[in-house]
């Protein structure tokens, strides 16, 4: 999926899902609007719904729908968690060693591309760190020759790298260091990832597919919508129970904004060649 996206100067939104009404709120936009998917669950997520909940959730989609719909693992951090998920069929994992030292980063995304390669499936790293916007906590930016390095040292699928972005809501627009991510695409050849990409301008976010970004995770951007429509339908219809009627504005509205989003990403109608 990624290699056609790079090959065909687009994006792969990579959605956060956190249970079946967000999966298939993201789902419906993907397919409405005939875009590759990517389903990405963070370990949270596998802790509160369950390794082989989610991918069934992710297996049913993949088989019902016209579209490329892939699970991925989002900022795993530990070998047994992906060994869990790789074991049930997952194809695309991320091993997050970027809290860690060059050294120990290069060591367990070596031992995750290894492990992976035995259940024919791709590994995403990441390489620099994205600041935490909600616990202020700062990124470091990724090193363009480190990249190189990295990328060579651990045969590693697809590179999330950091040039600016956060997880979380911005209260300022954030400067993007365009110059750097052209930098890394020149010294490496795999797909490149951005994170953090919820409440970026579209200018920006296609400035970064222009240079070489062609996977794009979105959750802040998704979660918001959904959220703010579900409370206030609440506050609407205190004595309504039903959770098949109060959910269905909340999905709505969240399908509207991964729609939104597929069409900055420039994915829509790429859902070719399955």
């Amino acid at each position: 999926m990624l290699l056609k996206a790079q090959s065909e100067g687009y994006a792969v939104p990579a959605f956060n899902a956190q249970n079946l009404e967000t999966a298939q709120s993201i789902i419906e936009a993907a397919v409405d609007m005939q875009s590759p998917l990517i389903l990405a669950v963070t370990p949270s997520t596998m802790k509160y719904a369950g390794h082989a909940y989610i991918h069934a959730i992710a297996k049913v989609a993949a088989q019902s729908n016209d579209i490329p719909i892939a699970l991925h693992l989002d900022h795993h951090e530990t070998i047994d968690s992906i060994q869990t998920s790789l074991t049930l069929g997952t194809k695309s994992v991320m091993i997050d060693g970027s809290h860690k030292s060059l050294e120990d980063n290069i060591a367990i995304t070596k031992k995750v591309v290894s492990l992976a390669q035995t259940y024919d499936a791709s590994v995403e790293a990441e390489l620099g760190r994205f600041g935490n916007l909600k616990d202020g906590i700062e990124g470091q930016y990724t090193d363009p020759g480190v990249a190189a390095e990295f990328v060579r040292e651990t045969n590693v699928d697809s590179l999330a790298v950091a040039i600016g972005t956060g997880h979380g809501v911005y209260d300022v627009e954030p400067v993007l260091d365009f110059e750097r991510l052209e930098a890394i695409r020149g010294n490496v050849s795999v797909p490149l990832v951005l994170h953090g990409a919820s409440g970026l301008s579209k200018e920006d976010l296609q400035t970064c597919i222009s240079l070489g970004v062609t996977k794009v995770n979105v959750s802040t951007e998704l979660k918001v919508p959904f959220t703010d429509a579900l409370r206030e339908y609440l506050i609407e219809h205190p004595k309504e129970s039903d959770i098949r009627i109060y959910m269905q504005r909340a999905k709505a509205e969240m399908k509207e904004a991964a729609m939104n989003k597929i069409s900055e990403c420039l994915s829509e109608g790429k859902a070719t060649g399955r």
